[in-house]
């Protein structure tokens, strides 16, 4: 994948990987059953592996930290390493999301990290009472995840959501239809993954990756009066059956009702285990991994999700 443009956020690195994954500890990739969904805690080995080849000096934001609201539950640090080593920039974005700030020298360069991560076992949280506010009596900081935004073009499926969901109880059933909704309508395909494409797009393809489902119950949310936010990070085939797929960050989004941020994930449409979020905003672009203010290629892709097994 070649950046050819000034600007181009690279969330979901599909065209290129090395699907080798490296494990430092004992790992388990899958357990269905197994402890964590029975709800007990448990630890999680994640990390990351990025290459990309410079023509020359490009400067780079990078948010491919661990989210601040984890950082309680980290067994390890989670430290950025860069090869070569060069000097970095870190902050805060108005989303509360923690980046870095480097000028990628020419030639190669190798993010990566690797650490433990502290995880309660249990699923995604569940309330099927929860009550969705009006306008009015939503807290002012989630207003903006009601509007439109450069993937979810709430303007081109307003339409479309009221005549699907219009007639739905609002509140947990109504996301819940959406999501049920998006699940059954979009086809997973790495094949059909673009990072250009939008909600809309997926909607009238009915092919993307989980960025596009997010996209699009994201987007579907809003229009039904849903504060809806995107988020990313790791996902691993804890509790589930194991996907032949190589390892990769995964998109999901969180809706705000009776009071809280939920959990929902339109791909996979179960309450998941072990969620490490690393950014949440208002759709993809603000949340991509590596955004590069110059040309390079990805040359190679590495992530490792994994929960521990036994004692390290």
């Amino acid at each position: 994948m070649v950046v050819a443009s000034r600007r181009l956020a690279f969330v979901d690195a599909y065209e290129l990987r090395d699907v080798s994954v490296h494990a430092f500890w004992p790992v388990q990739r899958s357990r269905v059953g197994a402890a964590g969904a029975k709800g007990f805690s448990m630890k999680i080995h994640a990390g990351y592996e990025i290459s990309y080849e410079c023509p020359q000096p490009t400067p780079m934001i990078l948010m491919l930290s661990v989210h601040p609201s984890r950082f309680p539950d980290l067994l390890t640090e989670d430290r950025m390493r860069l090869d070569p080593p060069i000097p970095s920039n870190t902050y805060h974005d108005s989303f509360g999301n923690f980046c870095h700030v480097i000028s990628a020298p020419a030639g190669r360069l190798t993010l990566s990290t690797d650490f433990l991560v502290h995880d309660n076992g249990e699923p995604d949280a569940a309330a099927r009472q929860a009550e969705q506010y009006a306008l009015e009596d939503l807290p002012v900081e989630a207003l903006i995840y009601l509007l439109g935004s450069r993937y979810c073009e709430t303007d081109r499926l307003s339409s479309v959501a009221w005549s699907l969901f219009g007639q739905v109880r609002k509140g947990w059933p109504l996301v819940q239809a959406i999501c049920e909704y998006v699940h059954d309508r979009v086809t997973f395909s790495y094949a059909h993954a673009s990072p250009t494409k939008t909600a809309y797009e997926a909607y009238v393809e009915g092919r993307g990756v989980c960025r596009d489902f997010a996209h699009l119950a994201v987007t579907l949310c809003r229009c039904m009066n849903v504060p809806a936010r995107y988020c990313t990070g790791y996902l691993g085939d804890i509790g589930v059956s194991p996907d032949n797929s190589p390892m990769d960050f995964s998109a999901w989004f969180e809706v705000y009702l009776g009071g809280r941020w939920y959990a929902f994930d339109a791909r996979h449409n179960t309450p998941r285990i072990g969620r490490i979020l690393m950014a949440r905003g208002r759709d993809a672009t603000d949340v991509a991994i590596v955004t590069s203010f110059g040309p390079c290629t990805l040359a190679g892709f590495k992530v490792i999700t994994d929960e521990v097994t036994s004692a390290v």
